[in-house]
């Protein structure tokens, strides 16, 4: 397996950037990214695919929420969604290559490959390629990321030696209503760790006293955990894992 770097067990990582959109500085935005790096935190972020086929650093499926548009991201070009606002903040939608441009090694970068399938199925690889492509000469640390454990075993084969993880959770029935009950209770116990090629998990904070973490923890995987809002929940998740994932305050 290919371990992740020190960087990500050090400093804390935050969650889609040190964004405040209140102070103009929008989630998973180049500011974000910016206030992270002059904070020395590492910076998570999640990618989405345009129509066209690239990476966007984009968490909703839907522009909607994130900026004045509407409809699907899939949906526009790159040319398009680069020259979309986002809403708190005078950036618009980055690319991962801008992204990779920007941050240029300074801090490490942990990236969500969200899912294309619907479902946590096979029916990827597009997103999953464009993701490749931009990493392949990156030099500073990086590592990727996904719910869906078809996503990062087509990583393993776009770029092996990039560090790969599962993001998983108790995946309740009542949050993932697009997916399929039965893929729903075969992914809870992350049966697909070693099969992807992974060397980390992060894991929802409030789950972590799951007894597949445990065991994953005493195979020697790195147990990273989403998503902390508070010192108080940072006090609890570090008595089992090594690094969290915040927003909305400073750890």
């Amino acid at each position: 397996m290919n371990r992740l770097p020190a960087s990500f067990l050090t400093r804390p990582i935050a969650h889609r950037g040190f964004h405040d959109v209140a102070a103009g500085v929008p989630e998973n935005s180049i500011a974000a990214f910016e206030a992270a790096i002059e904070a020395g935190y590492g910076i998570e972020l999640d990618v989405q695919r345009s129509l066209d086929d690239a990476a966007m650093v984009f968490h909703d499926y839907n522009l909607d929420r994130l900026t004045a548009e509407a409809g699907p991201i899939a949906d526009r070009t790159t040319e398009a969604l680069r020259a979309i606002p986002l809403i708190g903040g005078t950036g618009t939608v980055p690319t991962l290559i801008q992204v990779l441009d920007y941050v240029a090694g300074r801090v490490p970068l942990l990236i969500e490959i969200k899912d294309q399938d619907g479902g946590l199925g096979p029916d990827i690889g597009p997103l999953e390629y464009a993701v490749a492509e931009a990493l392949r000469n990156y030099t500073g640390d990086a590592a990727v990321m996904s719910f869906n454990p078809h996503s990062i075993a087509k990583m393993a084969d776009f770029l092996p030696d990039m560090p790969r993880g599962l993001v998983t959770c108790d995946f309740d029935k009542d949050e993932w209503d697009t997916v399929p009950p039965a893929t729903l209770d075969r992914l809870r116990d992350i049966p697909d760790f070693d099969a992807a090629g992974s060397s980390f998990i992060s894991h929802d904070r409030a789950d972590l006293t799951r007894r597949r973490v445990q065991e994953l923890m005493a195979q020697g995987a790195n147990i990273l955990c989403w998503t902390v809002r508070d010192a108080g929940q940072e006090t609890e998740a570090r008595k089992i894992a090594q690094n969290i994932t915040f927003e909305g305050y400073t750890p």
